[in-house]
């Protein structure tokens, strides 16, 4: 194991010390908000020290073997303490090395999910909706919440533009990586020769804002319209101009939000999701210069990426960055999307190693 891997090690070491006498002082008890933050970051660093208490043992403990291993009677017995320890250490070190990559400070957060219908009209507006459904099951098997900020339903069913609001345990985290173009090949239900059309979707991932950090809006920069709600929502709803669309004026970038039946909080529901998307607008802009230095393996998640195909003709799904194919389409389309963002996931940390590894 490297120096600089053990010197990292051994902060985690000093820190649970320090977490551990900080968490049994009263004033800290007493801070709900301090507690809570503090309880959490105990969480994670007693999970590495504990891993690397252990690794340490092993460390000891096939030392200890290497002594016997000039004792005839005792050689054999030590030369397999050595080899399992020596194995488990392996183990450990993998894990440890993972668990010190560095993390995106919004994997935590919630997102906004915007879906757009693409190329293919009734088709890729179908598609998004199908889209929808692959994300609302997926979840609600994960316990998250899902709430409808903005819809644009099309005329044959699914839609021409759809906004979520997905909040819960490390929601960003998970999905970050599904922002991009999805392309679906299959027969439309409109399709009279049975020929298989090729059509899109687009779909952005965009973070929750972090109040103490979301992008200062200037009132002067906004447009701001009511309008009648569309969709469900019921008689009173349809009938007041509840609905409120905001334009950021020197970007041109629109947010609206029809959710609810109060016009006031349809209106700070669109300002989130403006500065979420003028967040992500930045984001993409930074990717995008560094991603001129250095290729990304997962992709900078631009909406112009195309990341996936689904094959409904094949029964198959893949995923073109990691040269992922699934033939289980009917599964993941109703949700079963883990296999896919745990490939994801490992490849994200794969490139993260190699960076490390290079110094970069």
């Amino acid at each position: 194991m490297q120096d600089t891997l053990r010197s990292q090690l051994d902060h985690y070491t000093a820190r649970l010390d320090e977490l551990n006498f900080l968490l049994a002082q009263p004033d800290i008890a007493a801070d709900t908000g301090q507690l809570l933050a503090l309880s959490r970051e105990h969480s994670e660093v007693s999970t590495v020290a504990e891993r690397w208490r252990r690794y340490r043992q092993l460390e000891r403990d096939a030392a200890a073997a290497r002594q016997m291993l000039d004792d005839a009677e005792m050689a054999d017995l030590a030369q397999e303490e050595i080899a399992e320890a020596e194995a488990e250490m392996e183990r450990l070190e993998a894990q440890l090395q993972r668990m010190l990559l560095p993390r995106d400070p919004d994997d935590e957060r919630g997102v906004f999910l915007e879906i757009r219908a693409g190329t293919g009209g009734d088709e890729s507006a179908l598609f998004a909706g199908d889209l929808a459904r692959m994300y609302t099951h997926y979840a609600q098997q994960r316990g998250w919440r899902v709430e409808v900020v903005s819809e644009s339903a099309a005329e044959l069913g699914g839609y021409k533009e759809l906004v979520l609001h997905i909040t819960g345990d490390r929601v960003y985290g998970t999905l970050r990586f599904e922002s991009g173009g999805h392309r679906v090949q299959r027969v439309p239900v409109t399709e009279t020769q049975g020929r298989i059309h090729t059509s899109a979707a687009t779909v952005a991932v965009m973070p929750e804002p972090d109040e103490r950090e979301a992008i200062t809006l200037d009132p002067a920069d906004l447009r701001i319209d009511t309008f009648r709600a569309s969709g469900a929502g019921g008689q009173h709803v349809n009938k007041t101009d509840s609905a409120v669309r905001i334009v950021h004026l020197p970007t041109g970038i629109i947010a609206e939000c029809q959710d609810s039946r109060s016009q006031h909080s349809n209106k700070a529901q669109a300002l989130r999701v403006l500065q979420a998307r003028l967040q992500e607008k930045e984001r993409s802009e930074r990717a995008a210069r560094e991603a001129a230095t250095r290729q990304s393996l997962v992709g900078s998640g631009d909406r112009s990426d195309r990341i996936r195909t689904y094959n409904f003709p094949q029964g198959r799904v893949t995923d073109h960055r990691i040269s992922l194919t699934l033939h289980k389409l009917p599964q993941i389309m109703d949700g079963d999307l883990q296999e896919v963002l745990e490939g994801l996931q490992a490849a994200h940390e794969a490139e993260q190693m190699a960076a490390l590894e290079d110094g970069s």
